[in-house]
C-alpha cells in the first residue's frame, strides 16, 4: 500500500483530515467521499480530497478560517487550508442530501439535506464512486475496514466494473453526462461497464446532446489524455455514443486503405493504434490531433481507377478536409481559439513530412517555424509507427530540426512591410513576394543582418524595374 502511505503524507490529505476532525469535533459527521475514496483503495494518491458531512453549508462556512460557496444551493462548499494564504489547497465539503426532480439532465430542481450518508451515497452515479472513508487514525491495515460502503464499491473495484448505484436508466436520466463518465473510469481502470450499466448507456445514447459542448469537451479530452484513449474510443463505440459525440471519427469505420502503405488496416483502426500510443499526461493538442488527422479520410476515399498506371485507393486532399472538418467538431466543442489553431495546424500539415528531404532549405525552414514544431515531430512519428513504420522522413526531419537552437527557428525576418513602405512601396502583390524572396534567402542563411536585407531589397527592386522596363 505505498499509494496509501504517499497519500497520508500529502498537504491534500492532511486538509482534509484537519476539515473532518473540526467538523467531528462540533459533533458532526463527516467523511472522504466518492473518487478519493476510491483512488486509495486501488492504492493510487488521490489529487483531491473530497468531504460530505452532517454540517449545513451555513456551519461549515463559519466554521473555517477561509472558505467560500462554489454550490449553495447543492451544499458545496470550498474550505481553503489555513497554512495556504492563495487557497492552492482546497477541500470540496459537500451536506449529506437526497436530490429532487431532474428536469434538464444535467442537475437537480431542489436538494433536501439529510442526516444520513447513505441517503446521501444513494443519490450518486457509480458504485466505484459511491464509498465513503472515515481518515482518522487510517493506515494499510485497518483501511478496507474503515470504509462505509452500501452500495458494494468495494466487491466491483475487485470484479473490476463500473455499475450505476440503483437504477441505471434513472441515473443516466438524471445527469447525462454521467454516460461519459461511465465510459471514462472504464477506460482508465479497464474495467467493463457493468451490463444493465451499458444497456441503459445504449438506450439512451441519442440523448447526450442534452451535456453542454463545454462538459462533454473536458470529458472526451479526459478519455483521450488518461493513458487509456484507444480503450475510451472501443467503448465509445461499444455504448453507441461516439455517432452521438464525434460523428466524423464514426464514420472512419470500414474506410480501407492502400495497403501498402496501411498494412493494419481501415481508417478506424489506424486511428486506434496511433491512439494506444498516447501515454498519461499527453499534451491534449497532440492527443486531439492523433483522434482527428485523418478525419478528411472518408469523405475523400476515392477507389482504384483501373485506369491509373498504378491504380489504388486515394484521398487526394484529405488534410486540407480534414483541417476544415476539424476546426468544425472544435468550435462545435467549444475549444479556445489557441487551442483549435493548433490542433488545426496538426491536421493540415501532417501529410508535409512526405516531401521534406525534397524540400528547398527555405521551404524546410519555414515548415520548422510552425507553432510547436516538435508537436508535429510527435504526430508525424505516431502516424507512421501505426501504419508502415518508415521512419526515415521522421528522423531527417528531427535531425535537421534540433541541428540548431529553437530560437533560430523563430527568429524573426531581418526587412519587415514598414521597411518596404520606407522605400516607396505600397502593399499589394509585389509587396508579399519581395518579402518572402527576402525571407527565403534570411532562411538559407544568404543574409544575416538587416543591413543585408536592405541591400538585397534595392538588387530585387532594381530587377523588378528592368523586367517592367522601368528606369531604375
Amino acid at each position: 500500500m505505498q499509494g496509501l502511505k504517499e497519500a497520508v503524507l500529502s498537504e491534500e490529505f492532511r486538509a482534509a483530515l484537519h476539515v473532518v476532525e473540526e467538523l467531528r469535533g462540533k459533533g458532526y459527521k463527516a467523511y472522504f467521499a466518492g473518487g478519493c475514496v476510491r483512488d486509495l483503495l486501488l492504492g493510487v494518491v488521490p489529487k483531491d480530497y473530497d468531504v460530505a458531512t452532517s454540517a449545513r453549508p451555513e456551519k461549515v462556512l463559519l466554521g473555517f478560517v477561509k472558505t467560500f460557496g462554489v454550490g449553495a444551493h447543492f451544499g458545496v462548499v470550498i474550505v481553503c487550508s489555513p497554512e495556504e494564504r492563495g487557497c492552492t489547497v482546497r477541500t470540496e465539503v459537500a451536506t449529506f442530501r437526497h436530490d429532487g426532480v431532474y428536469e434538464d439532465g444535467r442537475r437537480p430542481t431542489e436538494v433536501t439535506y439529510s442526516e444520513s450518508p447513505e441517503e446521501d451515497v444513494l443519490r450518486r452515479d457509480f458504485s466505484i464512486n459511491g464509498m465513503m472513508l472515515d481518515p482518522v487514525g487510517l493506515s494499510a491495515i485497518n483501511l478496507h475496514a474503515k470504509v462505509l460502503d452500501f452500495v458494494g464499491g468495494q466487491r466491483d473495484l475487485q470484479d473490476g466494473l463500473v455499475r450505476a448505484i440503483g437504477n441505471p436508466e434513472r441515473r443516466f436520466a438524471e445527469d447525462k453526462l454521467r454516460m461519459l463518465r461511465a465510459v471514462r473510469f472504464a477506460a482508465r481502470f479497464d474495467f467493463k461497464i457493468e451490463p444493465e450499466t451499458l444497456k441503459a448507456i445504449q438506450w439512451q445514447a441519442a440523448s447526450i446532446h442534452q451535456v453542454s459542448s463545454e462538459r462533454g469537451r473536458d470529458e472526451l479530452t479526459k478519455m483521450l489524455t488518461e493513458g487509456h484513449a484507444k480503450r475510451a474510443l472501443e467503448l465509445l463505440d461499444e455504448s453507441g455514443l461516439l455517432p452521438h459525440v464525434l460523428p466524423e471519427v464514426a464514420r472512419m469505420k470500414g474506410v480501407e486503405q492502400p495497403p501498402e502503405w496501411h498494412p493494419e488496416g481501415d481508417v478506424w483502426v489506424h486511428t486506434l493504434l496511433l491512439l494506444s500510443k498516447l501515454e498519461a499526461g499527453v499534451k491534449p493538442t497532440l492527443a486531439w490531433s492523433a483522434l482527428l488527422h485523418d478525419v478528411g479520410k472518408p469523405p475523400t476515399f476515392r477507389a482504384p481507377d483501373p485506369n491509373d498506371p498504378k491504380p489504388r485507393i486515394r484521398f487526394n486532399g484529405h488534410a486540407e478536409v480534414g483541417a476544415t472538418i476539424t476546426r468544425a467538431i472544435l468550435n462545435r466543442l467549444r475549444f479556445s481559439n489557441e487551442e483549435t489553431d493548433q490542433i488545426v495546424s496538426l491536421v493540415a500539415n501532417h501529410m508535409r513530412f512526405g516531401d521534406v528531404k525534397a524540400m528547398k532549405e527555405s521551404t524546410l525552414r519555414r515548415f520548422f517555424r510552425l507553432q510547436d514544431f516538435p508537436e508535429h515531430l510527435a504526430l508525424h512519428w505516431l502516424d507512421v509507427t501505426a501504419s508502415h513504420n518508415l521512419l526515415g522522413m521522421y528522423d531527417y526531419a528531427k535531425e535537421r530540426f534540433y541541428a540548431v537552437p529553437e530560437e533560430q527557428h523563430q527568429a524573426q525576418p531581418l526587412v519587415t512591410g514598414r521597411d518596404l513602405i520606407g522605400a516607396g512601396l505600397k502593399p499589394g502583390p509585389q509587396f508579399k513576394e519581395l518579402l518572402r524572396e527576402i525571407e527565403d534567402a534570411q532562411l538559407e542563411g544568404k543574409i544575416r543582418t538587416r543591413e543585408d536585407g536592405m541591400v538585397l531589397l534595392q538588387t530585387l527592386l532594381a530587377r523588378d524595374n528592368e523586367q517592367t522596363g522601368v528606369q531604375a
